[in-house]
């Protein structure tokens, strides 16, 4: 068998797979529109802007929230997703993203179901399981408190960061150079409670809103995840929304249209909920022993 056919059959046993570890839990499958009148705010994501002012998506969450709020109970999507200029051995401008939310869960109980998923899909792999605060690992990499450290003492340390960076940019920059990197590969690592300027769109801790209910799941140094307990305040949406896009202003990028759509909807009644995406390409990788994302797509 070729090298081009054994991947669409790794591909498509994968996602076979995964269908059934969530049929198996009553978990009901969706598509949503790939293409949108909205884009993401996020400063760390660029969307693929089209030529009658729509985007290719970058992640089915608006969407999904919006059918979470008509009814639809949970719910799972295992689709493309676009994203302009990302390339590099755990990136591509288009890749396969894994979407699903859960009603009335923590984000504890989804990391459970996070790890569930990767086990079923490793069976050869021993994993070393840990839940680590995101707080205790950059105590660990820094002799000092990043979050109330004078910014200019962060960015002596993070010398190698560009110089425009405010703190939330440097807090994602010291994790990705001095944390991320030296985790253990037989390790399943699930960082939580993240600080609160890098909440995104999960609720903040209603006993400490420092930080966030937030948590990212890591195959050896791998990013794999990204969950939340997420936000439901229609309200504080649109507050982080546009504090988003006054910043991609002072960085010289262009403000994104905000979905009002989704702001209706947490206002109609986003149930209590927590979500997560998982990159699939990359959970190919772990399962194949790939060193690079081109290892495992049909194409480049």
């Amino acid at each position: 068998m070729g090298d081009i056919a054994m991947r669409i059959r790794q591909r498509a046993e994968a996602a076979a797979r995964i269908r059934r570890f969530f049929a198996e839990r009553g978990v009901l499958e969706v598509q949503t529109p790939l293409i949108s009148e909205h884009a993401v705010t996020d400063v760390h994501i660029e969307s693929i802007a089209l030529r009658d002012h729509r985007f290719l998506r970058t992640s089915p969450e608006y969407a999904h929230k919006k059918l979470l709020a008509s009814g639809a109970g949970d719910l799972f999507e295992l689709g493309p997703v676009f994203r302009a200029g990302e390339r590099g051995r755990l990136h591509r401008p288009e890749f396969i993203l894994l979407e699903w939310y859960r009603l009335g869960w923590s984000w504890q109980q989804l990391a459970l179901e996070v790890s569930d998923l990767i086990e079923s899909l490793t069976p050869d792999r021993r994993w070393r399981i840990v839940r680590v605060p995101w707080r205790e690992l950059a105590a660990d990499a820094l002799d000092f408190d990043p979050l109330d450290a004078p910014l200019e003492e962060l960015r002596r340390v993070l010398d190698d960061a560009p110089a425009d960076l405010e703190r939330p940019e440097l807090l994602d920059w010291l994790f990705a150079s001095r944390i991320q990197p030296d985790f253990p590969r037989d390790r399943l690592t699930i960082v939580h409670d993240y600080p609160a300027c890098q909440a995104a769109l999960a609720r903040l801790k209603p006993d400490d809103e420092q930080w966030a209910e937030r948590f990212e799941a890591f195959a050896g140094p791998i990013e794999l995840a990204n969950g939340y307990r997420e936000l439901i305040d229609a309200d504080e949406q649109r507050r982080r929304f546009e504090g988003d896009n006054r910043r991609r202003i002072a960085l010289g990028r262009e403000a994104m249209p905000i979905d009002d759509g989704l702001i209706d909807a947490l206002q109609t009644g986003l149930p209590d909920c927590a979500g997560v995406a998982l990159g699939f390409e990359r959970m190919l990788m772990i399962m194949a022993g790939a060193a690079d994302i081109s290892q495992v797509a049909i194409q480049d």
